[in-house]
């Protein structure tokens, strides 16, 4: 399940009815987390042994739907960053405004040298 952040609901909403105008951004990144993100963009994202978002691309939607395009592929960690559950797609590769948050399906395990990749297609987006 993924949702939207207040940020973007406030971007919609303006853009849609006529009160301000969104810019999407020319690309998105991939964050990741331990617990989840809030709406707000509370929630703590990884920091420190070689972690760093990653860019990735989306397919166009169909019935409320989306999926990524490609692989998305982290750098190997060089220390523990922890059991990841959680993601969070932003406009910028640091700092910048979080879009849209949720869950993995199941949580993995991410020590030193280990690498995590999601497959194209595996990152589902709904917009409910």
């Amino acid at each position: 399940m993924s949702a939207m952040s207040d940020y973007l609901e406030n971007e919609i909403l303006d853009h849609i009815l006529a009160t301000g105008s969104y810019t999407a951004p020319s690309n998105v990144y991939v964050g990741l987390s331990t617990g989840s993100f809030g709406d707000n963009n509370s929630g703590t994202e990884l920091t420190g042994n070689n972690y760093s978002r990653v860019s990735a691309t989306f397919s166009a939607a169909s019935s409320g739907t989306t999926s990524n395009s490609g692989a998305i592929e982290f750098a190997a960690a060089s220390g523990s960053w922890g059991t990841v559950t959680h993601f969070g797609i932003f406009d910028a590769a640091s700092s910048g405004n979080l879009l849209i948050h949720g869950a993995f399906t199941t949580g993995k395990a991410i020590g030193s040298g280990d690498i995590l990749k999601i497959a194209a297609g595996d990152l589902d987006i709904t917009a409910a």
